[in-house]
């Protein structure tokens, strides 16, 4: 949900909008093991909405399904997603999808769905905060910053007090960082005050 003045912000589709498939969760998952298939799947309101076949090789894993565009006629997919591995600092390593996409190959951690599930930049993907306006971003950083401090939630609430066992040099910089974005939003939601009486 936006704040005030709140709406979208340019031409680009939202990653939230889209299907996702994050290799960071299917590592967790132990989803990633050599030899395994299985069906991947996302739910709405505990409802099946749509999924996907995964077959997992050693440096790529074949994804297959069915789709179709606007309603058109369905279309059975079946192509191979490489994998890319990365040393941790501490040892191991971390595994990377490689963009399917023709002529992109960028080392991803989630695809997003359509014809191809590929990388954000492929698709033309924003992110929903790239999609709120300034004091809308001041207002959802206010709020986490409440949130952390353990205030009301909503910047009209005013101030609360120092949580325990937090540092007063720690408290102080996120106060004032909450005050910031907290007048950022008030001034935002002024200028639609003004709009409205015009």
């Amino acid at each position: 949900m936006g704040g005030f003045g709140s709406g979208r912000k340019g031409n680009k589709d939202c990653t939230d909008d889209m299907r996702q498939i994050d290799i960071r969760r299917l590592s967790r998952e132990d989803c990633l093991q050599v030899g395994i298939a299985y069906c991947w799947q996302w739910t709405r309101r505990g409802e099946v909405v749509a999924s996907i076949n995964v077959t997992v090789e050693t440096d790529r894993v074949w994804f297959t399904y069915r789709q179709r565009e606007r309603g058109g006629q369905w279309q059975d997919m079946r192509y191979p997603v490489w994998l890319d591995r990365t040393a941790c600092n501490l040892g191991g390593t971390r595994v990377w999808w490689q963009c399917p996409a023709a002529e992109c190959g960028r080392r991803v951690a989630v695809l997003y769905g359509g014809s191809v599930f590929a990388c954000r930049h492929c698709h033309q993907l924003a992110y929903r905060s790239q999609r709120q306006a300034s004091d809308d971003r001041a207002t959802t950083q206010a709020g986490k910053l409440r949130d952390r401090l353990g205030w009301e939630p909503g910047i009209l609430n005013g101030e609360g007090i120092k949580p325990k066992g937090m540092h007063w040099r720690t408290f102080e910089r996120l106060r004032v960082r909450h005050d910031d974005h907290s007048d950022k939003a008030m001034m935002g939601i002024n200028r639609l005050l003004e709009r409205l009486r015009r």
